[in-house]
């Protein structure tokens, strides 16, 4: 082999800049989200991500003749109508993963809260929704609220 082709080899397998940036933007990129990822499976509750599916609650603020009240619906169970309710009573078991996902149907702002857990969504405005998800990682009777109409409210049992 002749020093040209030599020479000429060892160019073919020099990767080229393009190619370097791209790959750096690539593994740059897939860095972001896979931390993004992780960050997105700690509860509000907790400092570690929990791997596995949480028991889904629905919840909704509607408007009735009587003020606005949370209507509930779960996956646990079978259940998936939502109950109009005055007082909601939602069962878990402790140590349960849970995600509340709250959505407004109302044209007033509502929020959902429970101190115990950590558990507060921002002042959400007609249709906006939020989903929290935490760890009943105590037992008792809790209350779930909405800061801005104090007669809306739920019992969130844990056992």
């Amino acid at each position: 082999m002749s020093c040209n082709q030599l020479v000429k080899q060892k160019h073919q397998t020099k990767l080229g800049r393009n190619t370097i940036l791209t790959i750096t933007g690539i593994v740059v990129l897939c860095s972001v989200g896979g931390y993004y990822i992780v960050n997105s499976m700690i509860p509000v509750n907790a400092t570690s991500p929990v791997f596995g599916a949480p028991a889904n609650f629905y919840v909704k603020s509607i408007p009735t003749q009587h003020g606005p009240i949370f209507a509930l619906s779960s996956t646990k169970g079978g259940k998936n109508s939502f109950t109009p309710s005055q007082k909601p009573i939602v069962s878990v078991s402790r140590g349960e993963l849970i995600s509340f996902h709250m959505i407004n149907q109302d044209n007033q702002k509502h929020n959902l809260n429970m101190n115990e857990f950590n558990v507060h969504t921002k002042d959400l405005s007609y249709f906006e929704s939020q989903s929290i998800t935490f760890i009943a990682d105590k037992t008792g009777e809790f209350t779930f609220h909405c800061t801005l109409h104090p007669e809306m409210s739920g019992t969130f049992i844990v056992k």
